[in-house]
């Protein structure tokens, strides 16, 4: 590398011999991954809300009694403490089956494609567009976190 502000660093360049299309196809099967890494953050976000919700009950149960209300507090207790949140899972176990059923497999055709298609180089599609709107020379436009425009050096060489 030379170190100007010259566009993106060798990882973010395409390769020879890969098609616009190809870079496309690897952009719109990334987006789906990063799309689907969303999706299972909610689950999380799912497993804890509901796991939170779940160790609330005991506060509730325990309220509930210590106000008299034994029946509701036992209510609470056996019918929805514990509760499985669909047939014999809990939140946990949706997320594993997620995990080996859709997330790992996606996942790993995804690095498979991109490590065939575009030798391992990622964001292709992205690099491209960011090369395309940038404005070179301009301090907030530089092309890698390594560079500076105003004189075109590496960040720490002088």
């Amino acid at each position: 590398m030379t170190g100007h502000d010259d566009g993106p660093d060798r990882a973010h360049q395409r390769p020879e011999g890969v098609s616009d299309e190809t870079v496309a196809a690897l952009g719109s099967l990334s987006k789906a991954l990063e799309t689907t890494e969303r999706a299972r953050g909610h689950l999380y976000s799912f497993h804890q809300l509901t796991g939170t919700a779940d160790l609330e009950l005991d506060r509730a149960v325990e309220l509930l009694r210590k106000a008299g209300h034994t029946d509701w507090a036992e209510t609470v207790r056996t019918q929805v403490l514990g509760r499985n949140v669909i047939p014999g899972h809990w939140t946990f176990q949706i997320i594993e089956a997620y995990d080996a059923t859709y997330y790992q497999p996606f996942r790993e055709i995804e690095r498979a494609a991109v490590d065939e298609l575009a030798d391992g180089r990622d964001h292709l599609y992205e690099a491209e567009m960011k090369e395309a709107r940038r404005t070179v020379g301009h301090p907030d436009h530089t092309a890698r976190p390594d560079t500076t425009p105003a004189d075109g050096t590496r960040d720490g060489e002088g």
